[in-house]
C-alpha cells in the first residue's frame, strides 16, 4: 500500500465524507485553541510582522480546514486592533496529500473570505490562500517562509506501513496480541518520521517560528493500551468476522496493517530533544470523548443519538479510503453496519476517549 496516494479523508459533502463527519476533530481544534491562541500571540507581540504566512499541515477538507486558519487569524486581529497597528498581510498555506479533495476547499474561498472581512470589519487583511499537496515528510515551503505551522490529528499517520509486521496476523494495527517485534517496528517508524518532519519545518520556519501540534496519542507508555488502539481492535473484530464467514480471504486480511503511531507525551518530547531545532513550550494532555456528539445541543438532532452509529461514520470518513484500496468497495457497507453494532455494544459497557498530545515549541535561534 503506497500510503501516500491512498491516504485521504473522504472527499465531497455525502453522507459519508469527512466534511459531514469530522465533529470530533473540530472539538479537538477548540479544545487546544487557548496553546494555539497563546502561541500565535506571543510570535506576532514578538516580532510585529507586517506579512504573516501560516500553514495548516494535514489541513483535509470541509469546514475544520478553514476554521482552523480563521481561529488563528482572529487572535491576530484582536491584538493588533488593541494595540492600534496594521494588519499585517496573510499567506494562509492549506498542505495535505495530492489525494485531498483540494477543489472543495478552493470552491469555499470566495464565501470565507466574505464572511471574514464582514465579521473582521474596516482595515482587516488582505488573505491570501495557496494549496500545498504533498507529504509533509519532506520540505513543503521556502527556507525560513513560515511564521507558525499548525497541525491537528494528523501526525500521527505514518509516511508508510511500517516493515517487519509479519508477525501481526489477526490484527490490523498494534493491540494486545501484537509481538513486541510489530510494537517496535510502529516505534521506528515514528520516530524516523516525526525527526524528518522536525528537520524540514526547522528549515523552513524563521528563527523564533512557533509551532502547534496535536497528536492522537495516548497517556500510557505502552503502545499497544486501550486508550490509543481499541478504535482500531474493534474495526478488527468485524474484519475478523468477515474472514470466518468467507466474505474476505484471510491471507489478504492478514497483510493489511493502518499506518499510524499514536505516541505519548515522553515520546514527542523525546524526539524534540533530540533532532535538536526546537525548544518546548507547552506539552499537554486532554481527553475526548469518541462520540463527539455526546453534548446536549447535538443531541437536539435525532441522527446523533445512536453514538455507535455516530462513531462507525466517522471512522468510515477517515479509514474508508485505506480499506477500499486493499480490500475493494465491496466489504464496505457490510464492514461499518458490523461496526457500528460492535462500537454500540462497548460504548454502552465502558467508558470511551482519545487522548490528544498537543505540543507547542518556538524554533531555535541557531541550531546548534
Amino acid at each position: 500500500m503506497e500510503v501516500v496516494q491512498v491516504l485521504h479523508m473522504n472527499g465531497g459533502m455525502g453522507d459519508t465524507s469527512y466534511a459531514e463527519n469530522s465533529l470530533l476533530q473540530r472539538k479537538v481544534i477548540s479544545m487546544t485553541k487557548p496553546i494555539t491562541d497563546e502561541a500565535i500571540t506571543n510570535l506576532y507581540c514578538d516580532t510585529f510582522p507586517t506579512s504573516l504566512t501560516i500553514a495548516d499541515l494535514g489541513c483535509s477538507s470541509g469546514p475544520n480546514t478553514l476554521f482552523a486558519v480563521s481561529e488563528i487569524v482572529k487572535v491576530v486581529d484582536e491584538i493588533r486592533r488593541k494595540l492600534g497597528r496594521e494588519s499585517p498581510e496573510y499567506q494562509l498555506l492549506l498542505n495535505d496529500l495530492p489525494g485531498n479533495d483540494f477543489n472543495a476547499i478552493f470552491r469555499s474561498l470566495t464565501g470565507f473570505q466574505e464572511k471574514m472581512k464582514k465579521q473582521m470589519g474596516d482595515g482587516f487583511g488582505p488573505c491570501f490562500f495557496a494549496g500545498v499537496p504533498g507529504s509533509f515528510y519532506g520540505r513543503l515551503f521556502h527556507a525560513k517562509s513560515l511564521h507558525f505551522v499548525h497541525s491537528s490529528y494528523s501526525l500521527m499517520w505514518l509516511s508508510q506501513v511500517p516493515e517487519g509486521l509479519d508477525g501481526n496476523k489477526g490484527n490490523i494495527y498494534m493491540a494486545s496480541t501484537s509481538p513486541p517485534s510489530v510494537l517496535k517496528a510502529y516505534y521506528r517508524q515514528f520516530q524516523t518520521d516525526f525527526s524528518l518532519f522536525l528537520k524540514c519545518r526547522s528549515e523552513e520556519l524563521v528563527a523564533g517560528g512557533r509551532m502547534v501540534l496535536t497528536f492522537l496519542g495516548r497517556r500510557s507508555e505502552d503502545p499497544s493500551s486501550k486508550d490509543c488502539c481499541y478504535i482500531w481492535e474493534l474495526l478488527a473484530v468485524a474484519l475478523n468476522e468477515m474472514v470466518e464467514e468467507g466474505f474476505i480471504e484471510e491471507e489478504k486480511f492478514d497483510s493489511f496493517n493502518i499506518p499510524q503511531y499514536t505516541p505519548s507525551p515522553f515520546e514527542v518530547e523525546s524526539e524534540v530533544q533530540k533532532e535538536g531545532s526546537f525548544t518546548i513550550d507547552r506539552l499537554e494532555v486532554s481527553q475526548v470523548n469518541w462520540n463527539a456528539a455526546d453534548d446536549d445541543e447535538v443531541h437536539k438532532c435525532d441522527a446523533f443519538k445512536d453514538s455507535g452509529y455516530n462513531v462507525a461514520k466517522c471512522m468510515r470518513a477517515v479509514a474508508e479510503p485505506l480499506l477500499v484500496s486493499h480490500f475493494g468497495e465491496a466489504i464496505i457497507y457490510e464492514v461499518f453496519s458490523r461496526y457500528t453494532e460492535i462500537a454500540a455494544d462497548r460504548m454502552s459497557k465502558e467508558k470511551t476517549e482519545f487522548v490528544n498530545v498537543t505540543v507547542s515549541m518556538t524554533r531555535r535561534e541557531c541550531f546548534c
